[in-house]
Order: C-alpha cells, then structure tokens, then sequence
C-alpha cells in the first residue's frame, strides 16, 4: 500500500502556503513565521501528527489552527474528493491567505472558516472523525473532545506534550507521542 502521507505531502509543497519571501525556505524543517505571531509547522511535526491522525478517504475532518493553509490542504488530500475538511482560524488575515493559498491547489472539499472568538472549533459542524489541532491549549479541551465522533481521533498538543485522544463507545482514551511546542491555542 502507499504511504498516503508522503504522497499528500508530494502532492502539497509547503512552498505555496508561506509568504512570497519565506518560500525560499520552504526545505526547512522547522516554524516558519506567517504573521500575526503565527507560523507555519514543521514539516517534520506535521508528517508525525498527520500519521497519528490516521485520516481515511471520506473522513471528515476538522483542522484547528489553519493558518498557511498549508494543514488543511494535506488533509484533503487524504481524505480526497469524498470527504470534507473544514479549517478554523482566529485571526482574519490569516483566514484570508490561508484560503487564498487553498483555492490554488484545486481540493474544494475543504474550506477555511473565521472562528468564533472564545468558540474553539467548529462546533455546528460537529461531529468529525478527525480533529488536527495545530495550537497548544494548557489543559485537554473537552468542548474539542466533544467535537470528535465516536470512533474517531484527535491529534494534540496539550503543554508541550503530543496527545492522541480516541473516542470509543465506552469513553476517551488518551496516550502520549512526545514533547511539541505550538503557538498558544485562544
């Protein structure tokens, strides 16, 4: 079988979604600054987060953090045209770039929303059988965790450590994947 996250980061080169004087640093396997005291991941970061995410074709999915953009096109590449992705982002510049930066590569299952000050998520969409949070929260929030449906996932990170959070018919289960620093989730 082919590995679906490699071929979706082939298929999405991080270069489109950074600003015009940053993509010469495309290659570079670390933040790179966006605006807005934002950032666009590493790429090392994303690929360990989209592999615990675990997405499938048609999954619908929630990204959290769009920034760039660059996250929520990856995304659609994995769940392709029969599912959906939607992308929130707190600050309007960034929504504006970030949708900007995803018109251009064609995946119009996936769209990047405005959220709703002290709203985390996209609650009247829910529930998503993936959820990518790519800002860090102090504590697990349960209004995200009440977003993921039963049977599906949750990637993130909660002060400094990576979680994957699992609901299943009995509960949520949470496990560890190593230490992260994200821009602070509001």
């Amino acid at each position: 079988m082919a590995d679906s996250v490699a071929a979706a980061f082939a298929a999405t080169p991080r270069a489109g979604f950074l600003p015009r004087l940053a993509r010469r640093r495309a290659a570079y396997d670390g933040p790179i600054q966006i605006g807005r005291g934002q950032t666009n991941s590493q790429p090392r970061t994303v690929e360990a987060m989209l592999r615990l995410l675990a997405v499938r074709p048609g999954d619908r999915v929630l990204d959290v953090g769009a920034g760039s953009g660059w996250s929520t096109a990856l995304l659609a590449h994995l769940t392709g045209p029969t599912g959906e992705v939607v992308g929130v982002e707190l600050e309007p510049t960034l929504v504006e770039f970030g949708s900007a930066n995803l018109a251009r590569v064609a995946r119009p299952w996936a769209r990047i929303q405005q959220s709703v000050p002290d709203v985390l998520g996209w609650p009247d969409g829910a529930p998503y059988d993936r959820v990518l949070v790519s800002a860090e929260p102090r504590h697990l929030p349960q209004e995200l965790v009440e977003q993921v449906a039963v049977g599906g996932r949750m990637v993130i990170p909660v002060d400094g450590v990576m979680l994957l959070v699992e609901r299943t018919d009995l509960g949520t289960e949470v496990s560890e994947h190593g230490g992260y620093r994200f821009v602070p989730l509001r």
